[in-house]
């Protein structure tokens, strides 16, 4: 994550870039509102660093903002928008595929993380048909923390004659439950993270571009 913000700040050099993590690692939340509340900055606009909308997006960072306007109340927080879906997302989830497997793979499995939201699940699920539609890959979803998990995606390829399909992962980091994909299935090709590719680069350029110019976005 500190390599795709270190290409954001080198795509923005009008902006004060900073990578803050909701849990789990440092800086937080917390500690670079704080820096740049310090710093003498009275705006600044949050974009979450997260491939859907679910409880990080909707529950967890605005708590944070919220506690964190409490502490300074003269500095503006304007949370953004997602990266969600985006079709760059879905050509750069290709691009990674292309590179990791040789020759093109005829079937995927798109592993995400998973959401105990039906809504948000469903929403993952487009990007497999996305990249289907794209490429004309046969695609199958499975998430890492929920149903369908990546043995029952891989049937139900096996089903289509598929035997071999290469994973793509629907992560911008490595981690734990990228991890856990790999063990669950040793024997496949697991295509590399999104990581910093410039799709995700262009992506939260216009994340803070409509945000701070939106006055709907979620601010104090």
């Amino acid at each position: 994550m500190a390599a795709v913000v270190a290409e954001i700040a080198t795509a923005r050099p009008d902006l004060d870039v900073r990578l803050a993590f909701l849990d789990l690692s440092v800086p937080s939340v917390d500690q670079v509102v704080d820096e740049i509340a310090a710093c003498g900055h009275t705006h600044a606009v949050v974009v979450p660093l997260l491939l859907g909308s679910a409880f990080h997006a909707r529950v967890d960072l605005p708590a944070l903002l919220e506690a964190a306007r409490a502490r300074h109340p003269r500095v503006r927080l304007t949370q953004a928008d997602v990266l969600g879906p985006d079709p760059r997302l879905v050509s750069a989830l290709r691009d990674r595929v292309a590179i990791s497997a040789s020759p093109a793979p005829t079937g995927v499995l798109v592993a995400a993380v998973g959401s105990s939201s039906a809504a948000a699940n469903a929403r993952t699920e487009r990007v497999a048909r996305r990249l289907g539609a794209l490429t004309g890959w046969a695609t199958e979803i499975c998430y890492a923390t929920a149903e369908p998990t990546i043995e029952t995606a891989r049937e139900r390829l096996r089903a289509r004659g598929i035997d071999r399909p290469v994973v793509a992962s629907w992560f911008l980091a490595p981690g734990l439950l990228t991890d856990r994909l790999r063990a669950a299935a040793p024997d496949l090709v697991h295509a590399e993270v999104i990581g910093a590719h410039r799709a995700v680069v262009e992506i939260v350029g216009d994340r803070y571009d409509a945000a701070r110019t939106d006055p709907l976005a979620l601010t104090a």
